[in-house]
């Protein structure tokens, strides 16, 4: 004769489900746990990353102004020194026809006059032989 043995349910397998179950909440729990902590450290990063981003946003600004400002600077200078330039050749072109009246003058009074010609150091400042010398600033010439 075949027995056939049933499954039976005893008191240590319903246990046995119990701390499975218990382990089974215990382990889910910590799990929502973990990834509330996870979202929070990512909110908290996203948030140090939007704070930079402003402040760098800023320091970018206050750069671009700054940059402005002295490229505003250089364009004046430069327009000055084109200004500079300018009277330099008319004021050297008026020394010459001076010298050229003064020469025909005193060839036809019969001098002897000595007119230096205009060096070219003059029409190249930035040629002249200088000293070394050192350049004063104060703060308010370096302001952006």
């Amino acid at each position: 004769m075949a027995s056939t043995q049933q499954p039976t349910s005893s008191g240590s397998d319903g246990q046995r489900y119990a701390i499975n179950d218990e382990r089974k909440r215990k382990r889910m729990e910590s799990n929502r746990e973990s990834a509330r902590r996870s979202r929070m450290r990512k909110q908290q990063h996203l948030e140090e990353l939007m704070s930079q981003l402003t402040q760098l946003q800023n320091q970018n600004t206050i750069w671009r102004e700054r940059i402005d400002a002295v490229g505003r600077n250089y364009h004046g200078v430069d327009a000055e020194n084109n200004v500079l330039r300018a009277q330099i050749a008319e004021l050297t072109e008026r020394l010459d026809s001076l010298n050229s009246l003064t020469r025909f003058w005193a060839d036809a009074n019969g001098l002897a006059v000595d007119i230096p010609e205009i060096p070219d150091t003059l029409l190249e400042p930035w040629q002249l032989p200088c000293p070394i010398q050192p350049i004063t600033a104060n703060a308010d010439m370096l302001q952006f």
